[in-house]
């Protein structure tokens, strides 16, 4: 009763058919001769010299500066407006529960 009963694969119908394997061409082996190359490769480049650091000017500090501040303030006025809808959203929220429950208080006091 609790032992599993795994099916049996059914026998294949008709004749099989043999699978014949003819090679259609059929590659020498390359030799390695013991002369030099023939090739003639250019020699490897030399790596580059590293760059410089940068230099800030005073001017390019200035931009950095001014970027990062513009970057802050609309990331910040975004998160300000995001978090002024919540509010928004939950004052209202607030005033429409208490305006259904004075209605429904006072339907009740009337039965």
């Amino acid at each position: 009763m609790f032992r599993p009963k795994y099916p049996t694969a059914p026998m294949p119908t008709g004749a099989p058919v043999p699978y014949v394997f003819s090679p259609t061409a059929v590659q020498q082996a390359h030799a390695p001769s013991a002369s030099a190359c023939a090739c003639h490769s250019a020699p490897a480049p030399v790596a580059a010299q590293p760059a410089a650091p940068a230099r800030f000017t005073p001017g390019s500090l200035a931009v950095v500066v001014a970027g990062g501040t513009a970057a802050v303030l609309v990331v910040g006025t975004v998160l300000v407006s995001m978090l002024l809808a919540v509010t928004v959203t939950a004052a209202s929220l607030a005033v429409c529960a208490v305006v259904l429950r004075s209605l429904l208080n006072n339907q009740h006091k009337h039965r």
